[in-house]
């Protein structure tokens, strides 16, 4: 089996968790990155809607679509 080399994020966390920070510290870091994540989400995400022309109408009618698989019974 290969091992996995760690990503450029994930070697910059080691450097910030080698240091001990309080619980409060800890917090902070992680509410700063899942911040910065969902912000990565929100603008790939109003990408798609302006290349793709979507607006609320787009939205209902996922919202009502039926994509599940009829049930079968055996």
């Amino acid at each position: 089996m290969q091992a996995q080399k760690l990503s450029n994020l994930q070697l910059e966390l080691l450097k910030v968790f080698s240091y001990q920070l309080n619980q409060q510290q800890l917090a902070d870091i992680k509410n700063l990155l899942s911040h910065y994540f969902a912000e990565q989400a929100t603008q790939e995400m109003d990408k798609l809607w302006e290349e793709n022309n979507w607006d609320n109408n787009t939205m209902l009618e996922w919202v009502n679509e039926h994509l599940r698989t009829p049930y079968d019974p055996l």
